[in-house]
């Protein structure tokens, strides 16, 4: 039998309940990082905030207001795994890299397809209040 602690990072959290009080910690951490440090973060957030108050308020449907309020939220996700995407890429190495600029373009495209995706979901859901 082989022992597989060497193949497990040691930063790795315990099981339970510590786990999970860690898992919260390191995610308020990382929205409080992108806040700082994330331009794109918070513009799409002063975009995502009022969108998520005026979808609560329209008078369509709940599940109608759970699609205009997810495609908002899945926008800020998208962003979020960007910015990390870009982060280790920085971290790897500055020098400039066909690969590193792929994987920074690639990420950027992701976002730029949540962003059509929410617009595309509004306009749906919004056409039929305005025709």
């Amino acid at each position: 039998m082989s022992d597989d602690t060497q193949h497990v990072s040691q930063f790795k959290s315990k099981s339970g309940l510590k786990r999970i009080s860690s898992a919260l910690g390191y995610s308020i951490d990382g929205l409080c990082a992108a806040w700082r440090h994330e331009h794109a973060f918070r513009q799409e957030l002063l975009v995502v905030v009022p969108g998520i108050l005026v979808a609560l308020l329209l008078p369509v449907a709940r599940l109608e207001k759970l699609a205009l309020v997810a495609v908002l939220l899945l926008v800020l996700i998208v962003e979020l795994l960007n910015s990390a995407i870009e982060a280790v890429v920085d971290r790897v190495s500055l020098e400039r890299h066909a690969l590193s600029k792929n994987a920074k373009d690639l990420g950027s495209a992701a976002v730029l397809l949540s962003c059509a995706l929410a617009a595309v979901t509004w306009a749906v859901v919004l056409y039929p209040l305005f025709s």
